[in-house]
């Protein structure tokens, strides 16, 4: 990722501190495409999860279509997002769709794509706010295999979405008020 995008949100960050109309200058689907492109994925293999305000479960921000499917509480056993906000912790997983894992958002239909594509390899980190994690990333590559999905994920891949973390946490706390 190039540190443009870094640089642009903790801009973003600091300028919501004193001018509360910064936060139009902010779009999650903006966020998504540029994280997208810097790690060679759809736009769509982008997921950006808030925490609720009582820290029982997700749910999306990002995408669209995905908002209306419902929360994944974060004691789910089975939600890869959920044990990465309880872990606060981030990690790869080069070998995703042969692990234990929810399906739901898989399965879910997205704009201009036909049929599902399972996630086959994944980065999740968590969306911290001071000490208090807010949200989740997840970037996916999807396919019919792991070899259609594409490359296997890198640390430095793991880097790029980390640095994204800390501002897109100071601006989720701000815009979303949770």
């Amino acid at each position: 990722m190039s540190a443009s995008l870094v640089s642009e949100l903790q801009r973003l960050a600091d300028a919501l501190e004193s001018d509360s109309a910064a936060a139009s200058q902010f779009s999650l689907p903006s966020v998504a495409a540029r994280l997208a492109e810097s790690l060679c994925v759809q736009p769509d293999e982008v997921a950006i999860f808030g925490v609720s305000t009582r820290g029982r479960h997700l749910y999306f921000l990002f995408p669209e279509e995905l908002k209306n499917l419902g929360n994944i509480p974060l004691s789910s056993a089975s939600s890869f997002a959920a044990r990465t906000a309880r872990e606060r912790r981030a990690r790869i997983v080069n070998k995703f769709a042969s692990t234990r894992h929810s399906t739901v958002s898989e399965c879910a239909p997205l704009a201009g794509r036909a049929g599902a594509r399972a996630i086959q390899k994944i980065v999740s980190a968590p969306i911290l706010s001071g000490e208090m994690v807010i949200g989740v990333v997840q970037i996916s590559r999807r396919g019919r295999n792991a070899t259609e999905a594409g490359p296997d994920f890198t640390p430095e891949d793991l880097g790029k979405v980390l640095a994204v973390c800390g501002p897109l946490g100071k601006l989720l706390q701000r815009l979303v008020g949770e």
